[in-house]
């Protein structure tokens, strides 16, 4: 029976991880879990698992740092929130790894990958060529990771009427545009501006605003909650107003840990 040790600084994550895992592997046995890089390589020693899923961002030892102490003792499979453009680094290694949050069908081609490697004669994954590879791609990630943090928008200059206003990003609750402007909606007003969102969304933080529709930005921290009406579309609340805004099927991952 395969064996596997999941580490990630977030206990939800892990759980969620190793359900997936059952799902499209149920064979795979999960001996150990780690918060940090040191218990996993820690673990890495103790149980000699056939695969270790490591989180790219723990406190301490990183999953990179870990990776590399682990080096051939266990088959490292890097679990990353990184988008696509950092996802390179990975597709030209000889690890794996899984997008967070872990859905199915991505997991499954992960699983096939890793069978396929079980199964391969000794020595046939290329040892120390394995070896270049991996340090190689953990050179280039640790490169995207550490490159200069981007600034985003601090301000919105928007009109009021025949006024103009700086309004701080955190006291947007949304943006929502239409064929012509964009509206600026705050808890005691509405502006307009006439960027578009699709603009915005490369200019605000993604960690402060979620794009939920081909045509709405939200504030995560404006967000109450997510409803259904009865045509089956998903809504989001806004705390203390009425508002209800719609999501779209392709941005509904964003709500699939509240």
């Amino acid at each position: 029976m395969p064996t596997a040790i999941l580490a990630d600084d977030e206990r939800l994550m892990r759980d969620q991880l190793r359900l997936r895992l059952g799902q499209v592997w149920p064979e795979l046995d999960i001996i150990g879990e780690a918060k940090n890089g040191e218990e996993a390589i820690d673990l890495v020693d103790q149980l000699k698992p056939d695969f270790a899923f490591l989180d790219i961002r723990m406190p301490g030892k990183s999953g990179m740092e870990a990776a590399a102490a682990i080096g051939n003792k266990s088959n490292v499979v890097f679990v990353t929130a990184y988008d696509v453009h950092a996802v390179e680094a990975f597709e030209r290694g000889a690890v794996d790894y899984v997008l967070k949050p872990a859905e199915p069908e991505r997991l499954q081609i992960t699983v096939e990958r890793l069978k396929h490697r079980m199964s391969a004669p000794a020595g046939s994954t290329g040892g120390a060529d394995v070896n270049a590879s991996v340090t190689a791609m953990l050179s280039q990630l640790a490169e995207k990771i550490a490159a200069p943090k981007k600034t985003y928008l601090q301000w919105i200059q928007a009109s009021i009427g025949q006024d103009l206003r700086m309004i701080p990003v955190e006291e947007i609750l949304f943006f929502r545009s239409d064929e012509k402007y964009t509206c600026v909606q705050t808890a005691k007003y509405e502006a307009l501006i006439r960027k578009p969102v699709r603009d915005l969304a490369d200019e605000l933080d993604p960690d402060l605003f979620w794009q939920i529709h081909r045509a709405t930005l939200v504030n995560v921290n404006a967000i109450e909650g997510v409803t259904r009406d009865i045509r089956g579309r998903h809504l989001v609340l806004i705390k203390d107003r009425s508002d209800k805004l719609e999501v779209s099927r392709s941005f509904l991952h964003l709500f699939k840990q509240m």
